[in-house]
């Protein structure tokens, strides 16, 4: 508990978050937040967000595991270009498939679900930031 003080003590006057955004992804959620430092220069925080459940039954303990990228806007050409590469390199080995729902007693799979799959292969997907300083 005394780690927890001493971390918020510091938090306040260090990073003032001045825009945020949130994905939710399943168990995770990432967090995307442009903060404000000391010196007024902004920058991008981006955290992963687990939710992790420890013990059985009646004992169980929620807990989230947390991870954090800090990234600079000297840097934000390069993750960018980077993250594009790496995503259209996956999307062109293993293309995504949209999980389709199938009701019980369903013999085909529903038109609906099919049109969404489509359309969402029509999309670019690429990574873009664009922020002004």
């Amino acid at each position: 508990m005394e780690d927890f003080k001493k971390k918020s003590a510091v938090e306040p006057y260090d990073k003032e978050i001045v825009f945020s955004q949130s994905v939710k992804a399943g168990k995770r959620i990432y967090y995307f937040d442009v903060k404000k430092n000391r010196k007024d220069e902004l920058f991008l925080a981006i955290t992963e967000s687990k939710k992790i459940l420890n013990g059985e039954g009646e004992d169980v303990q929620v807990a989230y595991e947390k991870h954090k990228i800090f990234l600079y806007k000297e840097d934000f050409d390069k993750f960018s270009r980077t993250l594009n590469e790496a995503v259209g390199f996956i999307k062109e080995r293993q293309p995504y498939e949209a999980p389709v729902r199938v009701e019980q007693g369903a013999e085909t799979e529903a038109p609906a679900a099919a049109e969404k799959t489509q359309e969402a292969d029509k999309l670019d997907d690429s990574f873009k930031i664009d922020i002004d300083f």
